[in-house]
């Protein structure tokens, strides 16, 4: 069972999620403190992914008060740990075919590790949310409707 640190709620909105992976992620000592107490927020982030491998732009995790001078940049890219194969497979899928990484779940492992949920999405236009947004009422309706019946 893993424990959740964070969780982006508004990808399912803004997102058709396609695919999920699974990432490690290189923390410092301070990060991880900070982790520890449950404060990070990744809603503004999203993953990049280039050669080199996959970044994590713009995931907050609070300076630790601890730490003092050995604190770390609060926003700092932080790299995704992930195999080549994987890196490759996400790169082809941004550069070609303008998916976007977003990240769903930054959470402990059962192992006592960090590690972020991420997602191949493709963005939603405004009549597909409309659309949505229609469809979960109307699934909300016939549950009730069923029920009443029962």
């Amino acid at each position: 069972m893993s424990q959740l640190i964070a969780e982006n709620r508004r990808a399912r909105f803004d997102y058709q999620l396609e695919e999920r992976f699974e990432a490690g992620i290189s923390l410092t000592g301070s990060e991880v403190k900070a982790l520890r107490q449950g404060r990070a927020n990744i809603a503004e982030s999203y993953a990049a992914a280039d050669a080199s491998g996959v970044t994590l732009v713009n995931a907050y995790i609070p300076e630790y008060g601890p730490a003092n001078r050995f604190n770390h940049e609060p926003r700092r890219p932080r790299r995704l740990l992930l195999h080549r194969k994987q890196i490759n497979r996400l790169l082809g899928a941004v550069q070609r075919d303008g998916r976007t990484l977003v990240p769903l779940r930054l959470y402990w492992s059962e192992k006592g590790l960090a590690k972020i949920e991420l997602a191949l999405a493709k963005g939603k236009s405004a009549p597909d949310k409309r659309a949505a947004a229609a469809d979960r009422d109307w699934k909300r309706e016939q549950g009730r409707l069923l029920r009443e019946r029962g």
